[in-house]
């Protein structure tokens, strides 16, 4: 993304049939071409008059959205959120066949959850226990320590570092699953680009002394 205001639309990471048959085509068109674009559309038009918010980033945006003015607050805390929420879950879907965390992330893993499939029984309670449209996410603190966690609407996890999403809002799978949120998170976690999280994980690493505390 933009490092600040305009932001535009990132293009899908991968054709739209290319996640078939776990997310179908129709899924992405409307997923990314529709539902991205308009967050992305209205934090723009949000911005548009307030050139004294124009140049913070987008997670300063999704952080510091309690301190702006009443009639802005809650546009941008959703728009803000829709686009850092939808451009991760989009990073961090890749094409099958499956791929690993690396050596160091899967370490992680065994450490703080007992080993990949703890970790997504966890991720798994936390999409299928979000109460209504929200997220469930694998994040880590400053210290590489990683957790699990849930939010509502468009809400996110920073200043947690976010690692990896399961967008659980109906839009994300309605027109393929119905109401069968648990089949689609076992296709969605059939997806997750391992590399690209473990790339991630490396990074909050290497960046620990200057990683905000949460």
């Amino acid at each position: 993304m933009e490092a600040h205001y305009p932001f535009t639309l990132p293009p899908l990471p991968f054709g739209y049939d290319a996640l078939l048959p776990e997310l179908d085509e129709r899924t992405m068109h409307f997923h990314h071409d529709k539902h991205f674009a308009a967050y992305v559309d209205n934090l723009n038009k949000l911005l548009e008059s307030r050139p004294e918010y124009q140049s913070l980033s987008l997670e300063q945006l999704c952080q510091r959205w309690p301190e702006m003015p009443e009639e802005v607050r809650q546009g941008i805390r959703n728009n803000a959120g829709g686009v850092y929420n939808h451009d991760l879950y989009f990073q961090t879907l890749a094409p099958t066949p499956a791929t690993t965390p690396s050596h160091e992330l899967e370490g992680a893993i065994a450490r703080d959850f007992g080993g990949l499939s703890a970790l997504k029984s966890a991720m798994k309670t936390a999409a299928l226990g979000q109460f209504g449209s929200g997220w469930a996410w694998l994040v880590s603190d400053c210290d590489g320590r990683l957790a699990v966690h849930k939010t509502a609407n468009q809400d996110t996890p920073l200043p947690l570092r976010p690692l990896l999403c399961c967008d659980v809002w109906e839009h994300a799978y309605y027109l393929q699953y119905q109401n069968r949120r648990a089949d689609y998170f076992e296709s969605w976690w059939l997806l997750v680009d391992w590399p690209q999280v473990s790339q991630a994980y490396a990074k909050c690493l290497s960046c620990r002394p200057r990683c905000p505390q949460p």
